[in-house]
């Protein structure tokens, strides 16, 4: 392991036992560090962190985003390395935007979740079905879904339990009780599927794995072409996260998304 990726990991190890998570920043910095080995250099400095945050692609919100990450690193890294450079704070303008939620309706509901049949493997349909369907009638974030483990699930009361959600807090989540028929049906296919998962995850891949953030938005981007879904502005566009918003807060709505067919039926109608 390189000096720099040995002081990655005492950065991330710092700061996440301050409670922060830091998934994005792992990412980004990874993906940095890669970008200056290849470039032959031996630490950070300000005219290499620029020019990895201007990469082509994004607009300058994110090249911000981009170098802020970088900052707090190389700030770490000065500590152990004078040679580091920090880059000045504000050295790329941009002002932060916000989405505009887009609220969708039932029949945007439903086709999202009639467009999963497409998705190759019998349990990746079920589990994006499922996904789908807890996010809408819940209001849970897609972190805090794919971080659902088995305990986290009593079906008997019909409660959620969500660990380590935002501010490292944890609540309680009541289910509907078409919601409980529905996670019943997925836990009896996927065990039927993948008798012996990797992970004591709820929600699992075909190799019986947790899911991936990442993988998680790809689908998403798929499914939500395949439902007809389109954007309504430049700033509102058909986003996973935006699902949440459907549930009304804690006014739980008729589990719609799971009135279509039972998990197991359909998978095996894709099979």
């Amino acid at each position: 392991m390189s000096a720099l990726r040995q002081s990655l990991a005492s950065y991330l190890a710092v700061r996440r036992s301050l409670g922060y998570k830091l998934e994005r920043p792992e990412k980004l910095l990874g993906q940095f560090i890669s970008w200056l080995e290849d470039a032959g250099a031996a630490t950070v400095t300000t005219e290499h962190a620029l020019a990895w945050a201007t990469l082509p692609g994004r607009d300058p919100y994110w090249h911000a985003y981009r170098l802020a990450v970088v900052r707090g690193f190389a700030l770490h890294l000065h500590t152990t390395d004078p040679a580091a450079e920090v880059p000045p704070a504000g050295l790329i303008p941009a002002r932060p935007h916000r989405a505009t939620p887009y609220l969708y309706s039932d029949a945007d509901i439903t086709a999202l979740i009639a467009a999963a049949p497409g998705l190759r493997f019998p349990l990746r349909l079920a589990t994006y079905q499922t996904l789908i369907g807890l996010l809408a009638v819940t209001g849970m974030r897609v972190g805090e879904a794919i971080r659902l483990d088995r305990p986290d699930l009593d079906l008997a009361t019909g409660v959620i339990t969500v660990r380590q959600s935002k501010f490292g807090k944890t609540r309680l989540l009541p289910l509907h009780g078409s919601t409980v028929t529905a996670l019943r049906d997925y836990l009896r296919l996927r065990d039927r599927l993948c008798p012996r998962p990797a992970t004591p995850a709820v929600l699992i891949s075909p190799a019986g794995t947790r899911l991936l953030y990442c993988n998680v938005h790809a689908t998403w981007k798929l499914l939500a072409a395949a439902a007809g879904l389109q954007p309504r502005s430049a700033a509102c566009r058909p986003r996973i996260h935006d699902l949440r918003h459907y549930a009304d807060g804690w006014v739980m709505r008729p589990a719609v998304a799971f009135r279509l067919l039972g998990a197991e039926e359909l998978a095996l109608q894709s099979a």
